[in-house]
């Protein structure tokens, strides 16, 4: 094997590397981008809503 040769599995090999460590970076914002709160689209806001609406049927049931 020459030097080029192996300079060019090194650039390769680490272009590889580089996009996959940017597409995984892309992945956890989406992910972390869905736990924030972001006035009622997001998950967080959507398990808020419910959490609340279980308290309020909590608070309804133990009246009784």
């Amino acid at each position: 094997m020459t030097a080029n040769e192996i300079i060019g599995i090194a650039v390769g090999a680490s272009t590889l590397i580089a996009t996959g460590l940017l597409v995984l970076r892309w992945v956890i914002k989406a992910y972390l981008q869905e736990l924030r709160p972001n006035g009622g689209s997001s998950m967080k806001d959507q398990l808020n809503r419910l959490e609340t609406r279980v308290d309020d049927l909590f608070m309804l049931i133990s009246k009784r």
